[in-house]
């Protein structure tokens, strides 16, 4: 009920009023400490070539997580990231069943997704690559990930601490025993992630 009217009433309220809710961009001011994946706002995209004529897209959903962060000390930094498989869509419901099939993802005998991070190292002011180990169809390969920080805050609709991420990262779905199809359908897979961290 809180919630609700929080929202309600920043809905009413003149733009000057969200001043105070401002997402701060400059990753050295980020609190430290323990955060979970916020999944409501947690997307999970991936891009593969169909046949060279279009980009064909999905997503999975209901992620779940967490985040150990130390600005102050970025290698400390962890994370994890878990989906469950069957949620994947592509707006093609027949689509969605063949890739929940044996001839694909098989989530009925791999259920889970999982990215578990392991060395985090700067790239940049906002930036980072993180290395970790990606477990997909039974098979666990180390894979790394393009890491922007976008901005850290108060939301001004949940009153939740808030961290925003973007991830990005190329992987080869042959590598997880995901050769139907290839090269007919792409075998690189572009990964992008846009997470959301709550403390």
């Amino acid at each position: 009920m809180k919630t609700t009217l929080l929202a309600l009433a920043l809905l009413a309220a003149p733009a000057a009023a969200f001043a105070e809710y401002a997402p701060d961009t400059n990753p050295a001011h980020v609190k430290a400490g323990d955060y979970k994946v916020e999944p409501s706002h947690t997307r999970i995209l991936f891009a593969v070539s169909h046949m060279g004529f279009t980009t064909w897209y999905g997503e999975f959903t209901k992620a779940s997580g967490q985040l150990t962060l130390d600005p102050a000390n970025l290698a400390a930094t962890k994370f994890d990231i878990t989906l469950p498989a069957n949620t994947i869509s592509t707006t093609n419901t027949k689509l969605d069943g063949e890739l929940n099939s044996p001839t694909w993802f098989d989530t009925a005998k791999y259920p889970t997704i999982e990215f578990k991070s392991g060395t985090v190292v700067r790239t940049g002011p906002d930036t980072a690559a993180v290395t970790g180990e990606l477990t997909f169809h039974g098979v666990t390969r180390p894979e790394t990930l393009q890491v922007t920080f976008n901005a850290a805050g108060i939301n001004g609709l949940t009153n939740q601490y808030t961290a925003g991420f973007e991830a990005t990262g190329v992987i080869k779905r042959s590598d997880f025993n995901q050769t139907t199809y290839v090269p007919l359908i792409g075998d690189d897979v572009r990964l992008i992630i846009s997470a959301a961290f709550v403390q």
